[in-house]
């Protein structure tokens, strides 16, 4: 029988793609790789729409249709979030990911039929970007969900952290490919591209077991019952200032490389992604040895660090130094916020945790890219990743210890 993140019994036994009951301790098994990749295709695919504001503003827009339109779509991944979270644990983890692919896949064809001013369009791009964003609101809660159930739980920050690597490589690929395509096809084939990675993620996850059986006479509490929790609050407090700080980096340094002449935006997450991944290659357990609180304030620390180093660069290697700072951050903090949620809580509960620590990040992304865009339309680039910075620093008010609930419900 196979053992969940909470140190209990799981509801179903797994599937030989799991936990073998020789090797509980295995991690890289072949539905964490089947895993893996998937989320790396659905990233790749996310990632690509980092280059998004260049076609906003190449239709009339500026910083503050980015930060509303860009906004748009994390404000349609938080506001779902409840419903998704519940959907994951009643559904299952396996078959709410396919539906947030098939959605991935398919709203990228909708922006081909955007042309002319910006005004002409707005109201129906906004609709696109909400759908687009519940889609990835559904495939990221969903696939953090069903990996947290096949994660040994002593390797629960290492298997989070080395995962999450899947998607920092797609943040670098997404961004590097959708360039390419840009530059030689334009727009319609750029689109057209961003959904094929989709469409592979959907194809991958098919031929495999969903690790985790629904039982509805133990729902377990509501979404909002474990955000009301003092530990689960935390969370979703420095998630929404992780996702804050996002915003900066994710809605604003493309414009910032063309502001300041820099030759290509995806400079920036290539440095990022790398850095990210090599600090979980690195330290992929240290986190589990000495436990989440103590990692949590040097990881708000380096991720402010390099929004704020931002503000001065004007050259490629300062970008790509800039770049890789914020990265090793994220390569701390995401896995950091992920495991802390998640350790000691049963299976019933993982997806509407997971639902808790993503929606504050979109919450957080939702928040920023709007602020941040009217800050700066206001005061300029370098105001939005200085508050940006700032706002990651605010959240050292709340890295400390929070008791474990060994026997959380």
């Amino acid at each position: 029988m196979a053992i969940d993140a909470g140190g209990g019994k799981a509801y179903k036994e797994w599937p030989n793609t799991a936990f073998p009951e020789d090797c509980p301790d295995m991690l890289y098994t072949p539905a964490f790789t089947a895993m893996f990749l998937a989320n790396f295709c659905t990233v790749s695919s996310f990632g690509a729409f980092y280059l998004f504001p260049l076609f906003i503003t190449e239709h009339g827009g500026d910083k503050s249709d980015i930060g509303l339109i860009m906004g748009g779509f994390a404000l349609a991944s938080a506001l779902c979030r409840p419903w998704v979270a519940n959907m994951i644990d009643r559904l299952g983890r396996k078959k709410s990911y396919l539906i947030g692919c098939l959605t991935m896949a398919v709203m990228p064809l909708f922006y081909l039929t955007f042309a002319g001013n910006l005004a002409d369009f707005y109201l129906p791009l906004l609709v696109v970007r909400i759908v687009h964003g519940i889609g990835l609101a559904i495939c990221f809660t969903a696939i953090f969900t069903f990996v947290a159930d096949i994660i040994p739980p002593g390797r629960l920050n290492e298997g989070i952290g080395i995962f999450g690597a899947s998607g920092l490589i797609g943040t670098a690929i997404g961004p590097l490919i959708g360039e390419m395509v840009l530059h030689r096809y334009g727009f319609d084939a750029f689109f057209i591209a961003a959904g094929l990675p989709a469409l592979a993620a959907l194809l991958i996850t098919l031929s495999l077991a969903d690790p985790y059986a629904p039982r509805e006479e133990q729902p377990g509490p509501g979404f909002f019952t474990l955000l009301g929790r003092r530990k689960h609050l935390a969370i979703a407090l420095l998630s929404l200032l992780f996702g804050f700080g996002l915003a900066a980096s994710g809605n604003f340094v493309a414009p910032l490389a063309q502001a300041r002449h820099l030759p290509f935006v995806s400079l920036y997450f290539i440095a990022y992604s790398t850095a990210a991944v090599l600090i979980r290659l690195v330290g992929g357990r240290l986190a589990d040895r000495v436990g989440e609180a103590r990692i949590l304030p040097y990881a708000l620390l380096i991720t402010a660090s390099g929004l704020l180093a931002l503000i001065f660069v004007t050259s490629a290697p300062a970008f790509f130094a800039a770049g890789f700072l914020a990265g090793a951050g994220h390569g701390l903090l995401f896995p950091t916020l992920n495991a802390l949620a998640i350790r000691d809580e049963p299976a019933r509960n993982r997806g509407k945790i997971t639902g808790i620590f993503t929606g504050g990040i979109d919450t957080g992304a939702f928040a920023g890219a709007v602020i941040l865009g009217y800050l700066g339309e206001w005061g300029g680039l370098e105001l939005i990743f200085a508050v940006g910075g700032t706002a990651l620093l605010s959240g050292l008010v709340l890295a400390r210890p929070y008791p474990r609930r060994p026997n959380a419900t």
